[in-house]
C-alpha cells in the first residue's frame, strides 16, 4: 500500500470518528427533548469545533440525519434517536460542552464527555418525583377550583399514577400503553379517594376538574410546546413528528381517563367553585400553587435545585399574571401569549447569564398553562357524542397552546444565533 493511500485511510477514518461524534451529540440532545432549532443551532457548533466546513441537518422526532463536508469531502448518514424523553440536565450538559469544547479537542475525549453525559443518574429518585407529582396535581386541582377534599384526592391520584408510569417506563414498556394505564391508575385512585372522603362527611366533594387535575402531569405540554416552537422555526418534519406523538399521548390518557369516567358515570360540566375566597387570599394561593405546580414539573424534568427554585419563582409571576388578566376578562388565548412572553425574556436572561438551559427554564412553567382539563374533556366529549360542547373544548385547547408557544417564539427576535 502506498504512503498517498495511507493518508487517504488515514483521513477517511479521522473523518468517520468526527461525524460520529456529531451524530451521538445531535442524537443525545435530542433524545433529552431539545428542539430541533435549538439541536441543530449547537451541532453546527460541534461539527465546526472538529473541522467541518459546512453542515446539513434534517431532525426528526426519531431519526438524525446528516451531510458533513470537509475540504472537499462528504459524508451523510442517518441514525435513529430512540425513544424520546425530557432530561433538563443532560441538555445543560451538552450545550455547556458545546460551548467549552476547544477546536484542538481530540474527537475520542469529546465522546467520552458524551458518555459521561449519558451515563448520569437521575437526580430526584421515583419515589421524590412521584411526591412532587402527587403536590402538583393538588395545585392543579386547587387552580380549576377544587374544593380541599378534591384536592387530596387528586394529590393521591396524581403521585400513584406517577409512581406507577416511572415503574412501567423502566420496563421500557410501549410508551402509549404506559400512559393510558397510569391514567387509568390515577383517575381510579382519585374515584376511590373521593368516595372515602364521602364517607368521611366531606360532602363538597363534586367538582368533576378534580379527576382531571389528578391525570394532568400526563400531559404531553412539553412536545406540544416545543413542536409548535420548531414549526414556526421552520423545523417541519421535526415539528410534525412531535406533535404527532404529543396527540397520540393525549389519545392514549384520555382512553384511560374516559373509561373511569365512563364506569362512574361523572359529569364534566364546569359548576362554580365550592367555596369563594377573598380576592387578595385567592391571588395568594393561586400564586402559592403555581410555585409549587411548575418547581415539581421542574423536578420531573430533571431540573437541578437551583433551576427548580427559578422555575417555581418565574411560574408564580407569570401564571399569576395570566389569571389575573383572565381576571379583567381578557381572552384566554391572550392572557396565554403575554404570560409565554414574559417566561421566554427571562428564560432568555437566564440562559445567557446563568447558564441555565433555555428550554427547560421556558417549557416548565408554560406547561401549567396548558389547558389539559379542556383537552381531556375534548376527547371525552367527542366520545358521548356531544360534539358542540367538545369542539368548544378543543377550540380553547388549541388556541391556548398556539398561544403559547408564539410567546416564546417572539424572544427568538432578542435571541442571537449560536455560533462556534
Amino acid at each position: 500500500m502506498t504512503s498517498s493511500s495511507k493518508e487517504e485511510d488515514q483521513c477517511s477514518a479521522a473523518l468517520t470518528e468526527a461525524a460520529d461524534i456529531v451524530f451521538s451529540f445531535g442524537a443525545s440532545m435530542m433524545r433529552a427533548g431539545n428542539t430541533a432549532s435549538r439541536t441543530s443551532e449547537w451541532v453546527e457548533v460541534v461539527a465546526r469545533k472538529l473541522g467541518f466546513d459546512a453542515v446539513s441537518l434534517s431532525l426528526s422526532l426519531d431519526s438524525i440525519t446528516a451531510s458533513l463536508h470537509r475540504s472537499g469531502t462528504q459524508t451523510t448518514a442517518m441514525r435513529e434517536i430512540g425513544p424520546a424523553g425530557i432530561n433538563a440536565i443532560r441538555i445543560a450538559a451538552l450545550e455547556q460542552l458545546a460551548k467549552t469544547a476547544e477546536p484542538a479537542l481530540a474527537p475520542r475525549e469529546i465522546a467520552l464527555k458524551l458518555a459521561q453525559i449519558e451515563s448520569t443518574k437521575p437526580r430526584y429518585s421515583s419515589v421524590l418525583i412521584a411526591a412532587a407529582v402527587g403536590v402538583a396535581s393538588g395545585a392543579f386541582a386547587f387552580l380549576n377550583g377544587a374544593a380541599p377534599a378534591e384536592m387530596i384526592a387528586a394529590a393521591i391520584g396524581g403521585a400513584i399514577g406517577q409512581r406507577l408510569r416511572s415503574w412501567l417506563s423502566q420496563r421500557q414498556l410501549n410508551q402509549y400503553g404506559v400512559a393510558a394505564l397510569s391514567a387509568l391508575a390515577a383517575s381510579g385512585i382519585y374515584v376511590l379517594s373521593a368516595t372515602l372522603m364521602l364517607d368521611l362527611g366531606f360532602d363538597s366533594v363534586r367538582y368533576s376538574a378534580a379527576i382531571i387535575a389528578s391525570v394532568l402531569f400526563l400531559v404531553p405540554g412539553f412536545p406540544l410546546i416545543a413542536g409548535l416552537f420548531d414549526l414556526l422555526q421552520h423545523q417541519t418534519l421535526a415539528a410534525v413528528s412531535r406533535l404527532a406523538y404529543g396527540v397520540m399521548m393525549l389519545l392514549a390518557v384520555a382512553f384511560g381517563l374516559s373509561i373511569v369516567v365512563k364506569i362512574v358515570g361523572m359529569d364534566l360540566s364546569h359548576p362554580p367553585p365550592v367555596f369563594e375566597l377573598a380576592y387578595p387570599l385567592k391571588l395568594v394561593l393561586r400564586a402559592m400553587a403555581s410555585f409549587l405546580a411548575a418547581s415539581a414539573f421542574a423536578m420531573l424534568f430533571g431540573c437541578p435545585p437551583r433551576t427548580v427554585l427559578a422555575i417555581g419563582l418565574l411560574a408564580l409571576v407569570a401564571n399569576s399574571l395570566r389569571l389575573l388578566l383572565t381576571d379583567f376578562a381578557m381572552m384566554p388565548a391572550s392572557a396565554a401569549f403575554f404570560a409565554a412572553l414574559l417566561i421566554g425574556l427571562v428564560a432568555l436572561l437566564l440562559d445567557e447569564h446563568f447558564n441555565m438551559p433555555r428550554i427547560a427554564i421556558a417549557v416548565a412553567p408554560s406547561v401549567i398553562m396548558v389547558p389539559g382539563v379542556s383537552a381531556f374533556r375534548m376527547f371525552v366529549l367527542f366520545d358521548r357524542g356531544q360534539m358542540l360542547d367538545a369542539l368548544q373544548a378543543s377550540a380553547t385547547f388549541w388556541f391556548v397552546i398556539v398561544a403559547l408557544a408564539a410567546g416564546l417564539a417572539t424572544t427568538l427576535l432578542f435571541s442571537p444565533r449560536q455560533r462556534a
